[in-house]
Protein backbone atom coordinates (compact mmCIF):
# COMPACT_ATOMS: atom_id res chain seq x y z
CA UNK A 1 0.00 0.00 0.00
CA UNK A 2 0.91 3.51 -0.51
CA UNK A 3 1.76 5.53 2.25
CA UNK A 4 -1.45 7.93 0.68
CA UNK A 5 -3.91 4.62 1.60
CA UNK A 6 -1.64 3.34 4.86
CA UNK A 7 -3.31 6.72 6.53
CA UNK A 8 -6.57 6.84 5.14
CA UNK A 9 -7.89 7.10 8.49
CA UNK A 10 -5.83 10.14 9.05
CA UNK A 11 -6.89 11.95 5.51
CA UNK A 12 -10.34 10.82 6.47
CA UNK A 13 -10.39 12.52 9.99
CA UNK A 14 -8.76 15.73 8.25
CA UNK A 15 -11.81 15.95 6.15
CA UNK A 16 -14.53 15.85 8.83
CA UNK A 17 -12.67 18.28 10.29
CA UNK A 18 -12.17 20.45 7.01
CA UNK A 19 -15.83 19.95 6.37
CA UNK A 20 -17.23 21.28 9.53
CA UNK A 21 -15.13 24.10 9.26
CA UNK A 22 -15.70 24.26 5.33
CA UNK A 23 -19.86 24.61 6.30
CA UNK A 24 -19.16 27.62 9.05
CA UNK A 25 -17.08 29.83 6.92
CA UNK A 26 -18.42 28.94 3.68
CA UNK A 27 -22.20 28.09 4.18
CA UNK A 28 -23.07 29.55 0.82
CA UNK A 29 -20.68 27.03 -0.92
CA UNK A 30 -22.04 24.54 1.16
CA UNK A 31 -26.18 25.43 0.52
CA UNK A 32 -24.85 25.55 -3.37
CA UNK A 33 -23.74 21.87 -3.02
CA UNK A 34 -27.10 20.78 -1.46
CA UNK A 35 -29.31 22.58 -3.91
CA UNK A 36 -27.87 20.44 -6.18
CA UNK A 37 -30.07 17.00 -5.48
CA UNK A 38 -32.89 14.87 -7.09
CA UNK A 39 -35.18 12.84 -5.36
CA UNK A 40 -33.01 13.52 -1.94
CA UNK A 41 -30.09 12.15 -3.99
CA UNK A 42 -26.80 15.16 -4.03
CA UNK A 43 -25.83 14.86 -7.08
CA UNK A 44 -22.46 15.96 -6.39
CA UNK A 45 -21.78 13.39 -3.47
CA UNK A 46 -23.66 10.73 -6.29
CA UNK A 47 -20.55 11.81 -8.48
CA UNK A 48 -18.14 11.09 -5.89
CA UNK A 49 -19.36 8.04 -5.02
CA UNK A 50 -19.70 7.00 -8.65
CA UNK A 51 -16.08 7.56 -8.67
CA UNK A 52 -15.29 5.17 -6.09
CA UNK A 53 -17.45 2.47 -7.35
CA UNK A 54 -16.12 2.38 -10.73
CA UNK A 55 -12.72 1.04 -10.00
CA UNK A 56 -13.86 -2.08 -8.57
CA UNK A 57 -16.52 -2.32 -11.24
CA UNK A 58 -13.89 -2.98 -13.68
CA UNK A 59 -12.79 -6.00 -11.99
CA UNK A 60 -16.21 -7.56 -11.71
CA UNK A 61 -15.70 -9.94 -14.64
CA UNK A 62 -19.26 -10.98 -16.02
CA UNK A 63 -18.31 -14.14 -16.71
CA UNK A 64 -17.94 -15.08 -12.86
CA UNK A 65 -21.37 -14.60 -11.75
CA UNK A 66 -22.69 -17.65 -13.14
CA UNK A 67 -19.72 -19.46 -10.66
CA UNK A 68 -20.84 -17.13 -7.70
CA UNK A 69 -24.44 -18.31 -7.76
CA UNK A 70 -23.10 -21.52 -7.10
CA UNK A 71 -21.67 -20.21 -3.60
CA UNK A 72 -24.70 -19.52 -1.41
CA UNK A 73 -23.77 -19.18 1.93
CA UNK A 74 -22.27 -15.85 1.67
CA UNK A 75 -25.57 -14.66 0.30
CA UNK A 76 -27.76 -16.30 3.00
CA UNK A 77 -25.95 -14.78 5.33
CA UNK A 78 -26.12 -11.24 4.33
CA UNK A 79 -29.92 -11.49 3.44
CA UNK A 80 -30.52 -13.20 7.23
CA UNK A 81 -28.55 -10.55 8.83
CA UNK A 82 -29.98 -7.80 7.13
CA UNK A 83 -33.26 -8.24 6.75
CA UNK A 84 -34.19 -10.84 9.77
CA UNK A 85 -31.41 -9.14 12.27
CA UNK A 86 -31.13 -5.87 11.65
CA UNK A 87 -33.66 -3.98 11.68
CA UNK A 88 -35.30 -5.27 14.73
CA UNK A 89 -31.95 -5.35 17.12
CA UNK A 90 -32.00 -1.75 15.88
CA UNK A 91 -35.38 -1.07 17.08
CA UNK A 92 -34.51 -2.98 20.33
CA UNK A 93 -31.46 -0.80 21.12
CA UNK A 94 -33.30 3.01 20.20
CA UNK A 95 -35.86 1.77 22.84
CA UNK A 96 -33.64 0.48 24.97
CA UNK A 97 -31.45 3.76 24.77
CA UNK A 98 -34.40 6.49 24.70
CA UNK A 99 -36.42 5.19 26.46
CA UNK A 100 -34.51 3.71 29.38
CA UNK A 101 -31.08 4.51 29.24
CA UNK A 102 -31.18 8.28 28.35
CA UNK A 103 -35.00 8.61 29.61
CA UNK A 104 -33.58 11.38 32.14
CA UNK A 105 -31.96 13.31 29.11
CA UNK A 106 -34.55 13.92 26.47
CA UNK A 107 -37.88 14.69 26.36
CA UNK A 108 -40.38 12.05 25.36
CA UNK A 109 -41.49 13.37 22.20
CA UNK A 110 -38.26 13.89 21.05
CA UNK A 111 -37.32 10.16 22.15
CA UNK A 112 -39.91 9.17 20.08
CA UNK A 113 -38.66 11.11 16.85
CA UNK A 114 -35.08 9.48 17.31
CA UNK A 115 -36.51 5.96 18.17
CA UNK A 116 -38.10 6.54 14.57
CA UNK A 117 -35.07 7.92 12.93
CA UNK A 118 -33.19 4.71 13.94
CA UNK A 119 -35.44 2.38 13.26
CA UNK A 120 -35.68 3.91 9.68
CA UNK A 121 -31.49 3.41 9.28
CA UNK A 122 -31.77 -0.22 10.68
CA UNK A 123 -34.42 -1.34 7.88
CA UNK A 124 -32.11 0.39 4.70
CA UNK A 125 -29.10 -1.45 4.15
CA UNK A 126 -26.35 -0.14 2.59
CA UNK A 127 -26.12 -0.34 -2.21
CA UNK A 128 -22.98 1.93 -3.11
CA UNK A 129 -20.58 2.52 -0.26
CA UNK A 130 -20.72 -1.35 -0.05
CA UNK A 131 -18.34 -1.49 -3.51
CA UNK A 132 -15.50 0.82 -1.57
CA UNK A 133 -15.61 -1.36 1.42
CA UNK A 134 -15.24 -4.58 -0.10
CA UNK A 135 -12.41 -2.95 -2.18
CA UNK A 136 -10.64 -1.57 0.67
CA UNK A 137 -10.82 -5.56 2.35
CA UNK A 138 -9.86 -6.55 -1.34
CA UNK A 139 -13.35 -8.82 -1.81
CA UNK A 140 -14.65 -10.95 -4.70
CA UNK A 141 -15.78 -7.96 -7.29
CA UNK A 142 -18.56 -10.23 -8.80
CA UNK A 143 -19.96 -12.05 -5.44
CA UNK A 144 -20.29 -8.68 -3.64
CA UNK A 145 -22.31 -6.93 -6.94
CA UNK A 146 -23.98 -10.44 -6.81
CA UNK A 147 -24.58 -9.59 -2.75
CA UNK A 148 -26.22 -5.94 -3.38
CA UNK A 149 -28.23 -6.93 -6.31
CA UNK A 150 -30.24 -9.26 -4.92
CA UNK A 151 -30.46 -7.23 -1.37
CA UNK A 152 -31.43 -4.50 -4.14
CA UNK A 153 -34.74 -6.98 -4.94
CA UNK A 154 -35.29 -7.19 -1.29
CA UNK A 155 -35.31 -4.16 -0.10
CA UNK A 156 -37.85 -2.96 -2.55
CA UNK A 157 -40.41 -5.61 -1.52
CA UNK A 158 -39.32 -5.59 2.40
CA UNK A 159 -38.42 -1.99 3.31
CA UNK A 160 -42.03 -0.46 3.63
CA UNK A 161 -44.12 -3.35 5.33
CA UNK A 162 -41.05 -3.73 7.88
CA UNK A 163 -40.82 -0.09 8.58
CA UNK A 164 -44.84 0.10 8.85
CA UNK A 165 -44.59 -2.98 11.88
CA UNK A 166 -41.50 -1.36 13.74
CA UNK A 167 -43.16 2.38 13.74
CA UNK A 168 -47.00 1.31 13.48
CA UNK A 169 -47.40 3.55 10.71
CA UNK A 170 -49.49 2.01 7.74
CA UNK A 171 -48.93 5.04 5.53
CA UNK A 172 -45.20 4.35 4.70
CA UNK A 173 -44.46 6.39 1.26
CA UNK A 174 -41.51 4.34 0.03
CA UNK A 175 -39.56 6.66 -2.20
CA UNK A 176 -39.16 4.92 -5.30
CA UNK A 177 -37.75 7.83 -7.49
CA UNK A 178 -34.79 7.92 -5.04
CA UNK A 179 -34.55 4.02 -4.63
CA UNK A 180 -34.52 3.68 -8.36
CA UNK A 181 -32.41 6.75 -8.92
CA UNK A 182 -29.70 5.30 -6.28
CA UNK A 183 -29.88 2.04 -8.28
CA UNK A 184 -29.31 3.27 -11.30
CA UNK A 185 -26.77 5.76 -10.14
CA UNK A 186 -24.51 3.83 -7.88
CA UNK A 187 -24.62 0.26 -9.24
CA UNK A 188 -26.06 0.08 -12.71
CA UNK A 189 -24.09 2.94 -14.53
CA UNK A 190 -20.49 2.06 -12.95
CA UNK A 191 -21.51 -1.40 -13.83
CA UNK A 192 -21.70 -0.80 -17.17
CA UNK A 193 -18.97 1.55 -17.89
CA UNK A 194 -17.26 -1.07 -15.59
CA UNK A 195 -18.16 -4.04 -18.77
CA UNK A 196 -17.12 -1.84 -21.17
CA UNK A 197 -13.71 -0.66 -19.54
CA UNK A 198 -12.55 -4.73 -19.68
CA UNK A 199 -13.85 -5.23 -23.14
CA UNK A 200 -11.54 -2.33 -24.25
CA UNK A 201 -8.29 -3.39 -22.64
CA UNK A 202 -9.02 -6.91 -23.34
CA UNK A 203 -6.22 -8.56 -21.40
CA UNK A 204 -6.59 -9.62 -18.36
CA UNK A 205 -2.84 -7.90 -17.45
CA UNK A 206 -4.04 -4.84 -18.55
CA UNK A 207 -7.23 -4.56 -16.60
CA UNK A 208 -4.98 -5.30 -13.58
CA UNK A 209 -3.12 -2.34 -14.40
CA UNK A 210 -6.10 -0.08 -15.58
CA UNK A 211 -7.18 -0.70 -12.12
CA UNK A 212 -4.33 -0.19 -10.37
CA UNK A 213 -3.71 2.92 -11.95
CA UNK A 214 -8.00 4.23 -11.07
CA UNK A 215 -7.65 2.78 -7.29
CA UNK A 216 -6.63 5.82 -5.45
CA UNK A 217 -8.95 8.13 -7.20
CA UNK A 218 -11.16 5.89 -5.44
CA UNK A 219 -9.96 6.90 -2.37
CA UNK A 220 -9.62 10.50 -2.51
CA UNK A 221 -13.32 10.57 -3.95
CA UNK A 222 -14.17 8.64 -0.68
CA UNK A 223 -12.14 11.55 1.26
CA UNK A 224 -13.94 14.39 -0.54
CA UNK A 225 -17.47 12.76 -0.08
CA UNK A 226 -17.28 12.73 3.60
CA UNK A 227 -15.84 16.33 3.75
CA UNK A 228 -19.09 17.16 1.36
CA UNK A 229 -21.01 15.27 4.36
CA UNK A 230 -20.28 16.67 7.18
CA UNK A 231 -19.69 20.05 5.48
CA UNK A 232 -23.24 19.35 4.68
CA UNK A 233 -23.88 18.87 8.74
CA UNK A 234 -21.23 20.91 10.51
CA UNK A 235 -23.55 23.60 11.95
CA UNK A 236 -25.90 20.47 13.23
CA UNK A 237 -22.96 19.15 14.69
CA UNK A 238 -22.12 22.06 16.43
CA UNK A 239 -25.35 23.41 17.20
CA UNK A 240 -26.47 19.84 18.61
CA UNK A 241 -22.98 18.00 19.89
CA UNK A 242 -24.75 16.16 22.87
CA UNK A 243 -28.00 14.88 21.09
CA UNK A 244 -25.63 13.74 18.11
CA UNK A 245 -23.64 11.89 20.83
CA UNK A 246 -26.61 10.45 22.39
CA UNK A 247 -27.84 9.03 18.96
CA UNK A 248 -24.71 7.95 18.19
CA UNK A 249 -24.41 5.78 21.20
CA UNK A 250 -27.32 2.81 19.82
CA UNK A 251 -25.71 2.88 16.08
CA UNK A 252 -22.44 2.26 17.34
CA UNK A 253 -23.53 -0.76 19.12
CA UNK A 254 -25.48 -1.61 16.56
CA UNK A 255 -22.81 -1.62 13.73
CA UNK A 256 -20.24 -3.34 15.80
CA UNK A 257 -22.55 -6.08 16.64
CA UNK A 258 -24.24 -6.57 13.49
CA UNK A 259 -20.49 -7.04 12.12
CA UNK A 260 -19.96 -9.27 14.46
CA UNK A 261 -22.66 -11.75 13.84
CA UNK A 262 -22.34 -11.49 10.14
CA UNK A 263 -18.61 -11.81 10.44
CA UNK A 264 -19.08 -15.12 12.64
CA UNK A 265 -21.30 -16.50 10.99
CA UNK A 266 -18.93 -15.91 8.10
CA UNK A 267 -15.92 -17.59 9.76
CA UNK A 268 -17.61 -20.60 11.32
CA UNK A 269 -19.04 -21.61 7.94
CA UNK A 270 -15.81 -21.40 6.16
CA UNK A 271 -16.23 -18.62 3.73
CA UNK A 272 -12.63 -17.36 1.94
CA UNK A 273 -12.14 -13.85 3.02
CA UNK A 274 -12.95 -12.44 -0.07
CA UNK A 275 -16.80 -13.33 0.31
CA UNK A 276 -16.49 -13.14 4.47
CA UNK A 277 -15.54 -9.33 4.60
CA UNK A 278 -17.90 -7.66 2.32
CA UNK A 279 -20.78 -9.83 3.80
CA UNK A 280 -20.41 -8.74 6.91
CA UNK A 281 -19.86 -5.03 5.99
CA UNK A 282 -23.16 -5.08 3.90
CA UNK A 283 -25.25 -5.52 6.95
CA UNK A 284 -22.96 -2.69 9.01
CA UNK A 285 -23.31 0.08 6.41
CA UNK A 286 -26.96 1.78 5.95
CA UNK A 287 -28.59 3.10 2.52
CA UNK A 288 -28.52 6.51 4.43
CA UNK A 289 -30.07 8.28 1.26
CA UNK A 290 -33.36 6.07 1.36
CA UNK A 291 -33.58 6.52 5.20
CA UNK A 292 -32.83 10.32 5.38
CA UNK A 293 -35.59 10.38 2.46
CA UNK A 294 -38.08 8.97 3.90
CA UNK A 295 -37.25 10.41 7.40
CA UNK A 296 -38.54 14.10 5.47
CA UNK A 297 -41.11 12.58 4.29
CA UNK A 298 -42.85 11.06 7.32
CA UNK A 299 -41.96 13.61 9.81
CA UNK A 300 -40.43 16.80 8.57
CA UNK A 301 -37.09 18.04 7.07
CA UNK A 302 -36.11 19.82 11.23
CA UNK A 303 -37.37 16.75 12.99
CA UNK A 304 -35.68 13.83 15.41
CA UNK A 305 -36.45 11.36 13.19
CA UNK A 306 -34.26 13.63 10.22
CA UNK A 307 -31.38 14.22 12.99
CA UNK A 308 -31.21 10.94 13.53
CA UNK A 309 -30.68 9.74 9.76
CA UNK A 310 -28.22 12.36 9.19
CA UNK A 311 -26.46 11.07 12.22
CA UNK A 312 -26.26 7.89 10.72
CA UNK A 313 -24.10 9.32 7.81
CA UNK A 314 -21.75 10.96 10.02
CA UNK A 315 -21.12 8.40 11.85
CA UNK A 316 -20.60 5.24 9.32
CA UNK A 317 -17.31 6.48 7.71
CA UNK A 318 -15.38 5.93 10.92
CA UNK A 319 -16.65 2.92 11.71
CA UNK A 320 -16.26 1.41 8.60
CA UNK A 321 -12.82 2.28 8.29
CA UNK A 322 -12.51 0.77 11.51
CA UNK A 323 -14.35 -2.17 10.56
CA UNK A 324 -11.99 -2.57 7.45
CA UNK A 325 -9.32 -2.50 9.30
CA UNK A 326 -10.09 -4.85 11.60
CA UNK A 327 -11.36 -7.79 8.63
CA UNK A 328 -7.88 -7.05 7.10
CA UNK A 329 -6.19 -7.93 10.18
CA UNK A 330 -7.55 -11.18 10.20
CA UNK A 331 -7.70 -11.89 7.18
CA UNK A 332 -5.03 -15.18 7.72
CA UNK A 333 -7.56 -16.40 10.42
CA UNK A 334 -10.44 -17.78 7.07
CA UNK A 335 -9.50 -20.33 4.77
Amino acid sequence: MSAFERYLTLWVALAMIAGIAIGSVAPALISAIAAAEVASVNLVVAVLIWAMVYPMMVGVDPASLGRVVRQPKGLAITLAVNWLIKPFTMAALAVLFFEGVFADLIAPADAQQYIAGLILLGAAPCTAMVFVWSQLTRGDESYTLLQVSVNDVVLVFAFAPIVAFLLGVTDISVPWETLVLSVVLFVALPLGAGVLTRLRLGRAERIAAFQARVKPWSVIGLIATVMILFGLQGQVILDRPQVIALIAVPILIQSYGIFAVAYAAAYLWRLPHRIAAPCALIGTSNFFELAVAVAVSLFGLNSGAALATVVGVLVEVPVMLSLVAFANRSRRRFA
